[in-house]
């Protein structure tokens, strides 16, 4: 990719427009530290407020817009900044955590599960998600490889549902 001006991409350039504030989730992006964490932790915020409250169809459309949505401006980024995937795009982290946390039993302790358990996926990439984040690029390969570890995570969670919720009830 081609080196942009230094200038190119600061964060208030970001923030002005609005698939750099997406792209960053609404800023979160932006930590000096662990942005990944950062933007896994403030997408929580708005599953808690509102995603959690849709019945599946609407909660699977919201996830789709928002994928649509987080490749349009990862790839935004991606061109302007001239890095396959660049830390500061956080909005996959967004899409994984909401994919992790779909149908997830009520309740904080299952959130933080959910976030946990994307963030150890995320960050471990196991095959396919590892092959993904090495493989495909531009926007899509940015959000790509995270609602893969967002479906394992997916998985770990319906598994423990039945195990801890559902079990529990025979």
């Amino acid at each position: 990719m081609s080196t942009p001006s230094p200038q190119a991409l600061s964060p208030s350039r970001l923030l002005r427009h609005p698939l750099g504030w997406i792209a960053t989730g609404f800023g979160s992006g932006l930590s000096p530290r662990a942005p990944g964490t950062v933007g896994s932790a403030a997408a929580l915020l708005p599953w808690w407020l509102w995603l959690r409250e849709l019945s599946l169809p609407y909660y699977l459309a919201a996830l789709v817009i928002a994928f649509a949505v987080g490749v349009w401006a990862a790839h935004w980024v991606v061109r302007r900044s001239g890095v396959d995937d660049p830390q500061m795009v956080v909005w996959d982290e967004f899409v994984g955590v909401w994919i992790a946390l779909l149908a997830a039993p009520a309740g904080w302790v299952w959130m933080l599960a959910g976030f946990a358990l994307f963030r150890l996926f995320d960050i471990a990439k196991p095959w396919p998600v590892g092959w993904a984040d090495r493989t495909v690029k531009g926007g899509l390969g940015v959000m790509f490889d995270d609602v893969l570890a967002g479906l394992y995570a997916l998985a770990a969670m319906q598994a423990a549902a039945i195990l801890f919720v559902h079990g529990s009830m025979r």
